[in-house]
């Protein structure tokens, strides 16, 4: 079974990695979507993350986007995702549903067992359970969306029953692959992946092929596939910029990973883009190293982060012109025909 081929959806992401204090990266991550729109990006997406300023600058994504709808028209929002396990299931699905009717239905909701072990135990939560948990709360945010009745016989309000057919599952695995295609989800790839121990020469393709072929063969009859690609992708003008740039952020990440323990092979900057899974340069360079990828044919949305380069916010702006205007189209992504903009009456 193969994806269809149909033209790509075209995605930005962001971590919230900006060098700024707390409110100056949610005022530019939302410059940075509001852009992204403009160039006709088809979605935006946020990463959750707990306590730890310097792997990601958003605890409370739906709070953000809820934001975020409210200076946008057209280009759809999610969550990349939502760390289900830290959550209490019954707030998201009332949160996400408050959210969704706010924005004219443009809420997408991936979520995930993510997290470090030391936000579960901030959390009175046992990292060794989040599998479990996971599953837990999953199937009651499934429960609250479908309408179903909570204990003590309460249902949800306001009701969301579309939102179930705009869940994604982020995974490594192949049994996560397996997961999402039995439920009918969307499949959330990662920009990155450890290398098994056995082949540490394996390619990111190596690793994800797999876990798309498990989803398409459990997805259900007449199902259609829904597969992110994120990717690591940072384009400037100059080959030079770009490799300047690259540099600064990559050799950060390296000297992070070396504290923890983390050894990335070979220390030239060629070996630590090709480590970290990162596609830097000019539209052509990215082009072409993009293409070189063979997942990306097979997936529906294609969604680019700036992380781990980190650029500063004018170059971060700069990429997603780029993008837009050659490196997307050349990937299969047709820009969409301009909207008129969407003005939500409030009634007194």
């Amino acid at each position: 079974m193969a994806v269809s081929s149909q033209p790509k959806r075209l995605g930005f992401f962001t971590r919230l990695l900006d060098e700024a204090s707390a409110g100056e990266r949610y005022r530019l991550a939302a410059e940075q979507i509001i852009h992204a729109e403009r160039y006709g990006f088809d979605s935006a997406w946020v990463a959750q993350h707990h306590f730890h300023e310097a792997e990601g600058g958003l605890p409370s994504p739906l709070v953000f986007l809820s934001h975020v709808a409210a200076r946008t028209s057209n280009i759809r929002l999610g969550t990349g995702i939502i760390t289900l396990p830290l959550e209490n299931p019954i707030r998201v699905a009332e949160d996400a549903s408050v959210l969704d009717l706010l924005s004219g239905g443009r809420l997408e909701v991936g979520v995930g067992t993510g997290g470090t072990p030391s936000s579960f135990t901030a959390f009175g939560l046992d990292s060794a359970n989040r599998s479990e948990i996971y599953e837990r709360h999953f199937a009651i945010l499934r429960r609250a969306w479908s309408g179903g009745h909570f204990d003590g016989g309460d249902t949800l309000y306001p009701a969301a029953p579309d939102l179930n057919d705009r869940v994604w599952q982020a995974t490594f695995s192949v049994g996560g692959g397996i997961r999402a295609g039995k439920a009918g989800d969307g499949l959330m790839l990662s920009r990155t992946q450890p290398r098994p121990k056995d082949a540490p020469g394996a390619t990111l393709a190596d690793i994800q092929h797999p876990i798309i072929n498990a989803y398409l063969e459990a997805l259900p009859a007449g199902r259609a596939p829904r597969i992110v690609a994120s990717r690591s992708l940072f384009v400037a003008d100059s080959r030079e910029e770009a490799l300047r740039l690259a540099e600064k952020g990559l050799r950060r990440v390296v000297s992070d990973f070396a504290a923890k323990g983390h050894v990335i092979p070979g220390d030239t900057l060629m070996d630590i883009i090709a480590a970290l899974d990162t596609h830097v340069g000019t539209p052509q360079d990215v082009i072409e190293s993009l293409s070189r990828d063979t997942t990306l044919p097979r997936v529906t949305d294609l969604v680019f982060q700036v992380h781990s380069v980190d650029p500063p916010h004018e170059y971060i702006l700069r990429s997603i012109e780029l993008i837009a205007s050659e490196v997307a189209p050349a990937l299969g992504w047709q820009r969409p025909v301009a909207k008129p903009e969407r003005r939500v009456a409030l009634v007194h």
